[in-house]
């Protein structure tokens, strides 16, 4: 879904196509649907809601909320709850008060930025990830999330540092692997970008979302059947064919993305735009 960009080689439609896709779809934070959070990167894979029915507990949290909305923890649960159901801007709204309320808290001002990252507003969410990490006790967390927002502005260099430092902190934390295997695809580098996400893939605590971004990836190269064997692998035969048909659904954008593309100007904010359209459609 990019346009060309000077100085860079010109991707396919169809790796412009799952490059805007995975990445929009690595900045969700749900992790109960197909379009969740494929690699963790906002850094709440070990946080955020498990819960089999994210919208009972949206309505238990909200009902909480109300009885007590100067409570940071049961904020940061809510937050998370509505993220999860995709009430973006709601989570936006809640998050953005309680950090007024309580300008200290990093905790606070970590989800809100993850929060603004989720609806799109990306210069904002980066901003308010950087009030939310202090150098003196630095979270490869949201070192990650600064990478992945700077990634959906188009600074893949920058993100790379974050990434780095990050990774000095975790070294080779499996999400923080795959968000630098997406960025190296967001800038035409396949085979960067495949090498990233193998060594994401095989460690032993990977999440299984890695394994869609390396599917994808491969895919791209043109072997689809290689592709479809890492999506499928070890899974009984339903998760295995519906993940296959998760796959399919990525790479077959391709069409969209090609009549899309003729339209989009060589410009930062059609890019920042693009996605934002892409993320709505894929949702």
């Amino acid at each position: 879904m990019f346009p060309r960009l000077p100085g860079q080689a010109r991707l396919t439609p169809l790796a412009s196509a799952a490059a805007s896709v995975v990445l929009v779809l690595a900045l969700c934070s749900c992790q109960t649907t197909a379009t969740s959070d494929i690699t963790g990167s906002l850094g709440e894979q070990g946080e955020a809601s498990a819960s089999a029915d994210p919208r009972r507990d949206v309505e238990l949290y909200r009902d909480r909320y109300r009885a007590n909305p100067k409570d940071p923890e049961l904020v940061l649960q809510y937050g998370k709850a509505l993220r999860a159901t995709g009430e973006r801007s709601q989570a936006v709204a809640v998050l953005e008060q309680a950090s007024i309320s309580n300008p200290g808290n990093k905790a606070l001002l970590a989800a809100y930025g993850r929060a603004l990252a989720d609806n799109g507003n990306f210069e904002m969410a980066f901003d308010v990830l950087s009030r939310a990490h202090s150098p003196d006790d630095p979270d490869w967390r949201i070192l990650s999330a600064q990478g992945a927002v700077l990634d959906q502005l188009g600074r893949y260099d920058e993100a790379r540092q974050y990434y780095a430092s990050a990774l000095k902190i975790a070294p080779d934390d499996p999400t923080v692997l795959s968000n630098l295997g997406l960025s190296y695809l967001l800038s035409k580098d396949l085979a960067k970008s495949e090498e990233t996400l193998r060594r994401a893939y095989g460690h032993a605590n990977s999440d299984p979302r890695v394994r869609m971004n390396l599917a994808v990836v491969v895919g791209l190269q043109g072997r689809a059947a290689e592709a479809e064997s890492i999506v499928k692998a070890g899974l009984p035969a339903a998760d295995a064919a519906a993940s296959v048909a998760d796959l399919k659904g990525l790479l077959s954008r391709k069409d969209k993305v090609r009549a899309e593309a003729e339209k989009i100007p060589v410009s930062a904010p059609a890019i920042k735009e693009a996605r934002m359209s892409d993320a709505g459609h894929g949702e």
